[in-house]
């Protein structure tokens, strides 16, 4: 996967367990596409002091995720819930009838909630 994608999906499960500063640094490089020169100027710090601290909140997610694993689960069950919607669309095709494809129609509607 996309390291920068990765790093986002830590931070959508994690960025609440970090420092004020650790967001906003990592918010300002990642969300707001600041340079590292950038942000140095914007919070008076060295360019080198704001690598750090990116290299540090990365590292701080990795380690939550490495104990915690809900990025990882979450993945999973998302592609799980995806592999289940094709079954159903396999079946929707095979068992025309209408009991069985409205029975279907809402277990996709349920899977798409969960998707979304």
């Amino acid at each position: 996967m996309d390291d920068i994608l990765q790093l986002t999906l830590l931070y959508d499960f994690y960025g609440e367990l970090l420092t004020e500063k650790q967001k906003q640094v990592y918010e300002l490089h990642y969300q707001n596409d600041l340079s590292l020169t950038e942000i140095g100027e914007e919070l008076s710090i060295s360019r080198q002091a704001v690598r750090d601290q990116l290299k540090r909140t990365e590292k701080i997610l990795l380690d939550y995720e490495e104990k915690l694993q809900l990025v990882s689960r979450f993945q999973a069950q998302k592609k799980a819930v995806q592999e289940m919607k094709h079954i159903m669309e396999g079946l929707e095709k095979k068992n025309p009838d209408a009991s069985v494809v409205k029975a279907i129609a809402k277990m996709k509607k349920i899977a798409d909630d969960i998707l979304s």
